[in-house]
């Protein structure tokens, strides 16, 4: 029996007579099409909307934006790979109508419009409000890194700096010490005092000329105040060791636990979590209209200025807090071993004895207050497990805020695993489905004009797969 063969590449086929019916009515092209043909892309930012009287014509700036959002949704962020889209993908043909710009066209296009993303992402948003797509009730909060444009050995520390400019010290005295010896071992020979050791003159210009370049660089820190700098991606910074990704961007997400979709992302270059969970909830409360919500964040993110912040804006945060201090680095008894009774004013030791008010002090912006009670450590049994000498625990004066959030979260452990069940799928979405593991742009508003990309496209698949397109065109026609 012979295998199934296909048609002579020379016969005259009879295609179908219109592009238009290579598509399909639930495709999501169509979807594209009708979404950003409904937006307003002069108020949301996009320059050249308005075609000029002279000069040659430009590409519509709504042309190029249904481009990049099929791009983005289909892992196609490259604007030559997006170009080489527009020749050979019968879905783009009819997405651009034939129109075929070039990679150099697609390119300046993300760069020049890269604030206007944010704004059609939260249009999006808005139109899944109409479909009762968010419950508006807990949102799941976290972040991750996205490596940058930028190698870790082409960003540097004050600390590593410091440490370069040291050892470039004393390899230069060593270097110079054996010229030296050189100079006096050939003057007791020949009677004169050249150097010779030109390889050797030539190791201590290379390193003379590295040091002034590191020092240079430590000046700048100084006067900017920042703590490293990064030489091909200016914008970004080395993270921390345990986020795997060695120079990239903080990536910050609210995910309403509903559908697991995008409310509000943001990007920035700070390290650590802390100090934004109050800022990151604020925006996604103004965007889904709500003036109370709640909101679950892991321990990164565990600071009582937030804290207190997130309950003045209406937010009740739950967050587990991390056990750490020089107790915990000792091995002696941790804080939450203490009780503390608010209505004496006084700890409660493991051994049962009442710490005091010893003294008060500041903390940061914070009063902080130290309870202790050094005769009762004298003679205490659990000493060895406890203290050194005699052991003192501080409270801070508003750490009654924490005390409620404990409370809370006591009340409902099961919380923190809505939040992993939540916020981990789009994280695991974007970095494993859609490859996104590094940015493309370099800068800090280039790379957040990307971002807005990748969450849109995240939002328009979840949307897709929880309503249909048919559904989401009828909305936006009906709009």
């Amino acid at each position: 029996m012979a295998h199934i063969s296909g048609s002579d590449r020379s016969q005259l086929l009879l295609l179908p007579e219109a592009v238009d019916d290579y598509v399909g009515e639930d495709h999501p092209v169509r979807f594209i099409e009708a979404f950003i043909n409904g937006l307003d892309l002069a108020s949301a930012g996009f320059v050249r909307v308005g075609p000029k009287a002279t000069g040659r014509p430009g590409y519509d700036p709504a042309d190029l934006l249904k481009l990049y959002v099929y791009g983005y949704l289909n892992r196609v962020r490259s604007s030559r790979r997006l170009e080489a889209e527009t020749h050979r993908n019968i879905e783009v043909i009819w997405l651009l109508r034939h129109l075929k710009p070039d990679f150099k066209t697609i390119a300046d296009f993300r760069r020049d419009n890269r604030a206007a993303f944010k704004p059609v992402f939260r249009e999006f948003v808005l139109l899944c409000r109409q479909f009762d797509l968010f419950g508006r009730e807990l949102l799941a909060v976290d972040g991750t890194r996205i490596k940058a444009v930028n190698n870790k050995d082409r960003t540097f520390t004050r600390g590593a700096l410091a440490e370069f400019i040291r050892r470039a010290d004393e390899k230069l005295a060593d270097y110079l010490g054996r010229l030296d010896e050189g100079d006096a071992q050939e003057e007791s020979a020949s009677g004169t005092g050249r150097r010779g050791d030109t390889k050797l003159k030539e190791k201590i210009a290379a390193i003379q000329g590295r040091r002034d370049r590191h020092k240079a660089m430590l000046a700048e820190l100084e006067r900017t105040g920042e703590d490293q700098v990064s030489l091909t991606d200016p914008d970004s910074r080395a993270m921390a060791p345990m986020t795997k990704v060695g120079v990239g961007y903080n990536v910050q997400l609210a995910v309403d636990v509903k559908h697991k979709l995008i409310v509000e992302q943001e990007v920035c270059n700070r390290v650590l979590d802390m100090g934004l969970l109050a800022p990151t909830v604020q925006a996604a409360m103004a965007t889904l209209g709500v003036e109370r919500i709640e909101a679950v964040a892991d321990k990164g993110y565990f600071k009582i200025e937030d804290v207190e912040a997130c309950e003045k804006a209406g937010i009740t945060a739950y967050m587990p807090k991390p056990v750490r201090g020089p107790a915990v680095r000792e091995g002696f008894f941790t804080k939450d071993a203490f009780r503390f009774d608010p209505d004496k004013n006084v700890f409660i030791c493991p051994a049962g004895q009442t710490l005091s008010p010893c003294r008060r002090g500041r903390s940061r912006d914070n009063v902080k207050i130290d309870y202790a009670n050094p005769a009762a450590c004298k003679g205490c049994s659990l000493r060895p497990r406890c203290t050194k000498t005699f052991r003192h625990v501080s409270r801070l004066e508003n750490e009654a805020v924490l005390d409620r959030m404990a409370a809370r979260l006591a009340a409902r452990p099961d919380i923190l695993n809505r939040r992993r069940e939540a916020v981990e799928h789009p994280f695991g979405t974007i970095k494993q489905w859609m490859g996104q593991g590094a940015f493309l742009m370099r800068r800090l508003e280039n790379v957040r004009g990307e971002f807005s990309l990748t969450a849109l496209a995240y939002n328009i698949r979840r949307a897709i797969t929880l309503v249909g397109v048919p559904g989401l065109r009828a909305a936006v026609e009906r709009a």
